[in-house]
């Protein structure tokens, strides 16, 4: 299959390099990283050691073939915009598979594919922006992808296939929506908090008052979700999010990440987009609502540290 990773940072770079062991894929992203990859080759470290060569460009104009499949792995922020890029190449035969965190990137996406043609996933794996060209593979975890229409369902499937065969541990969702929903109030209750205190995700449940505010958050994104009809319960979701703290305690979450390099975060389309949701339902959403005002705070520089 032909594929594109369309926005390759840590993780579009990361399951790229995997793919490209059985795959013709090509990246986009920004200069540097590009730069790197067409001098040295793309170099992935850590819990998967690997170095391949392939082709990155800057733009989809520059794409050496057609892709039969684009993931979209950019910023939720960015989506609109890629979407707005990608229209230059899409045909009513290509794959968009979108490997996103946050909410309201699939809405995004529908504004110019058509449902049958999307695919949505989530992942747990971890990984690190190290240099241009040097991708850290931080920890292994799950892959799930499901359909957004019963009618690629079959296509879903074709592509849990090809991801397991490139040891990228993929399962297919029964409910790919309540997936995303479940994947965001654990972003919710982790991501936020990581990049405030400057730690990694281990360390929420080493501080007993941190550690509890990781279960009144979930409790407020639980309680929002649920109002929209997303079949979860608290109990769930909270075994949820300490056993992802759990399995990806060394690691630092991509939101903390860019605040470091002082980038934009994510923070609207997770704690913003449950808060717009809550205040639809007439929810409490006073913990998310503060936490997106801490970090919208940090990144304009007006907050230094807690």
């Amino acid at each position: 299959m032909n594929i594109v990773v369309f926005g390759a940072g840590a993780i579009g770079s990361l399951f790229g390099a995997l793919l490209s062991q059985r795959h013709k894929v090509a990246l986009t992203g920004r200069k540097p990283h590009v730069m790197a990859i067409q001098q040295h080759g793309l170099c992935i470290q850590g819990k998967t050691r690997m170095t391949v060569t392939l082709p990155a460009v800057e733009s989809v104009d520059q794409l050496p073939f057609e892709p039969d499949l684009i993931m979209l792995t950019v910023k939720a922020y960015d989506t609109q915009t890629a979407m707005e890029d990608l229209q230059k190449i899409l045909t009513e035969q290509m794959i968009v598979l979108s490997l996103q965190n946050g909410l309201g990137n699939l809405e995004h996406i529908e504004t110019v594919v058509k449902k049958p043609q999307i695919i949505a996933g989530i992942t747990t794996h971890g990984a690190v922006f190290n240099q241009p060209g040097v991708i850290t593979h931080t920890g292994k975890g799950k892959t799930i992808l499901g359909p957004l229409s019963h009618k690629s369902r079959e296509l879903a499937n074709v592509l849990v296939s090809m991801f397991n065969e490139v040891a990228i541990g993929t399962s297919l969702s029964s409910d790919i929506q309540k997936d995303l929903w479940m994947k965001s109030i654990i972003n919710s209750s982790i991501n936020s908090l990581t990049a405030i205190f400057r730690r990694p995700n281990g360390y929420l449940l080493k501080n007993p008052l941190l550690t509890r505010f990781v279960e009144k958050i979930c409790a407020e994104s639980t309680a929002i979700a649920q109002a929209c009809g997303i079949e979860v319960t608290y109990q769930q979701m909270i075994a949820a999010t300490k056993e992802v703290i759990t399995q990806t305690s060394d690691n630092y979450s991509s939101m903390y990440q860019s605040l470091q390099r002082g980038q934009p975060t994510e923070i609207d389309s997770i704690n913003g987009y449950l808060v717009d949701y809550g205040q639809q339902q007439a929810c409490e959403t006073v913990l998310n609502a503060t936490i997106v005002q801490l970090l919208h705070e940090f990144t304009r520089g007006k907050i230094d540290s807690l």
